[in-house]
């Protein structure tokens, strides 16, 4: 007969654990404490929004997806932002155009806001997971032409 070495490891845990002839029990408290290291990952698929608008007064749209993941103590805060990191660029790189851009989040816990020259909230949820959406950024603007605008997406747990 062949034993494993698994089952011995087993059989010598049991008997030291039970001692031959122990009807006595042993009861202890123990507390055991875990320190959950907070942990993001977010990726998007575009950091430079790319606006083509037909005529003047006309809108454009610009669609970037995201999935995030956080690992955070129960219950913390995790907020997805976006800010831009220049001013809109115009049709031959102007950036005098009057311009605003909005934005509109789909999915679980996406918000909606505008992108000025400060982060904006974008997304915001609670606990660890992992999350996925899209944000439509749209252009309003007087001139017609080719607009571009580079943006960056950031996850924190403040």
């Amino acid at each position: 007969m062949r034993v494993r070495p698994a089952a011995l490891v087993v059989l010598a845990v049991i008997g030291i654990a039970l001692p031959a002839g122990a009807s006595d029990q042993a009861i202890a408290k123990v507390t055991v404490a875990a320190n959950v290291s907070t942990r993001t990952s977010l990726h998007v698929s575009s950091e430079l929004l790319t606006f083509d608008l037909g005529g003047p007064g006309a809108q454009a749209t610009a669609a970037v997806d995201f999935t995030a993941g956080a690992r955070v103590p129960t219950g913390s805060l995790v907020m997805l932002t976006v800010e831009p990191l220049q001013a809109v660029s115009g049709p031959g790189g102007a950036a005098d155009v009057e311009t605003a851009v909005t934005f509109d989040g789909e999915g679980p816990g996406t918000l909606g806001g505008t992108l000025a020259g400060a982060p904006a909230v974008a997304a915001r949820w609670h606990g660890s997971g992992f999350r996925q959406g899209r944000f439509v950024f749209t252009l309003h603007a007087a001139a017609d032409g080719h607009y571009t605008v580079p943006v960056r997406f950031v996850i924190s747990t403040p």
